[in-house]
């Protein structure tokens, strides 16, 4: 009689309670187990590329997670790339143009490009520092040192060659989706003795310079000398010319005039000399 009961409307109103209840509480078990596996928080200065497990892998379509919290299906998983610059140094030992041995150190400066993150996951992955960066900045300084000899490389084509390695390093960087962004020259080290010898003849050069340069501004002093003596030859040749006797006795007139006129006792003395001219004798 009891289990009749059991099955009665009482009965189906109790497992019409329980059910709404055990679906809650097996939600909440699905996501305490799987929250982990559902969400995905990215921090500042980095990005995040998607493998849909049950969708072909990665969609190189599909941009990348940003910075923030993000959820995803359990069931994906997300790879997680530094977008930041990043400096990479490297020291290498390679041959100049004359088969000489050159040290040089040389710094770059690169990062992924964010939009491009699923082509770089899905080609060459995570260690593409290693596997792309360091072997094209290698190939590019080979190919660039090797074209000039030591003391362009140790002074005169040093800025010409780290802009060729900038730009072969480049080449070779954009088509796999990291951007370079400088390249640096650190330090170029050769053997001592080619070392010393180019800095000697720099020296060298550098006295000559000095000496061409004295001999440069003793020759302009010489030539505005030359010049300001011919202006004042040209000068006193028309000054010569126009003193006339005439002009000369008419400004000694003017002269005694004056010096008669003043103030201070003198004595003038008249007399037939050939310029006609007085002689005028003061007390001082």
């Amino acid at each position: 009689m009891n289990m009749n009961q059991n099955h009665g409307p009482q009965g189906e109103i109790n497992m019409k309670k329980v059910f709404p209840v055990a679906i809650i509480i097996g939600i909440i078990l699905v996501l305490v187990l799987f929250w982990s596996r559902m969400t995905v928080t990215i921090d500042a200065g980095r990005a995040g590329v998607i493998f849909n497990t049950f969708a072909n892998g990665i969609n190189l379509n599909q941009a990348p997670l940003g910075e923030g919290f993000h959820f995803i299906a359990p069931w994906n998983k997300v790879s997680i790339y530094d977008v930041r610059q990043k400096e990479k140094a490297e020291t290498m030992k390679m041959l100049s143009a004359n088969g000489l041995e050159i040290e040089i150190d040389v710094s770059a400066w690169f990062r992924p490009i964010e939009s491009k993150l699923p082509n770089l996951h899905k080609i060459i992955g995570k260690d593409y520092e290693s596997q792309i960066v360091v072997p094209a900045i290698r190939a590019a300084a080979r190919s660039v040192i090797g074209r000039y000899t030591p003391e362009e490389i140790y002074s005169t084509k040093r800025d010409a060659i780290q802009k060729e390695i900038f730009d072969e390093t480049k080449k070779i960087l954009d088509v796999k989706y990291i951007d370079l962004d400088r390249m640096l020259i650190r330090s170029v080290i050769l053997p001592t003795t080619i070392k010393n010898a180019i800095e000697s003849k720099l020296q060298q050069e550098q006295l000559a310079l000095e000496y061409e340069f004295k001999l440069q501004r003793a020759s302009k002093e010489a030539e505005r000398q030359r010049i300001a003596a011919e202006g004042e030859a040209v000068a006193n040749k028309i000054i010569n010319s126009s003193l006339t006797d005439n002009l000369l006795k008419m400004r000694g007139i003017e002269a005694t005039i004056k010096l008669s006129e003043s103030k201070n006792a003198k004595t003038v003395i008249i007399g037939n000399a050939k310029d006609g001219m007085p002689l005028i004798l003061g007390n001082n």
